[in-house]
């Protein structure tokens, strides 16, 4: 069963408008291993597009940005359930590399996935303490 994406917090400051040199060419993996599809595209104030999955939705533009310090936390109902549907998807990593991270007084169990347009995703389960 395919886990669910409850939420989505920018590493900087907006989900909506992640950087990628190429909408075009970022989009397939999105569709094909994350499980997102493309709920709307527009071309102003630059060519941008916004994915939805679950309850998240995700943005990705040609901004001019560097995608090499951006990207979004996810978090899921069940984070192997999460990896597991990665790795079925096409997911090229073998080892999820899971760990526990804190963030405040809350813990996520976590994994990590540098998209081929460079941002960087930490899908994550919060752990009961």
């Amino acid at each position: 069963m395919p886990a669910i994406y409850m939420r989505a917090a920018p590493y900087c400051d907006d989900a909506l408008n992640l950087p990628v040199a190429s909408v075009d060419s970022a989009i397939p993996f999105y569709e094909t291993i994350m499980g997102f599809r493309v709920i709307s595209r527009s071309d102003t104030p630059h060519r941008s597009a916004i994915l939805g999955r679950d309850a998240v939705r995700i943005g990705v533009a040609e901004n001019g940005g560097d995608p090499g310090q951006e990207g979004c936390f996810f978090e899921v109902d069940n984070v192997e359930a999460a990896f597991a549907e990665l790795k079925d998807r096409g997911l090229n990593k073998d080892d999820p590399g899971f760990r526990v991270d804190r963030h405040g007084e809350t813990s996520y169990r976590v994994f990590f996935v540098v998209a081929p347009d460079g941002l960087c995703y930490c899908v994550g389960e919060r752990v009961q303490e």
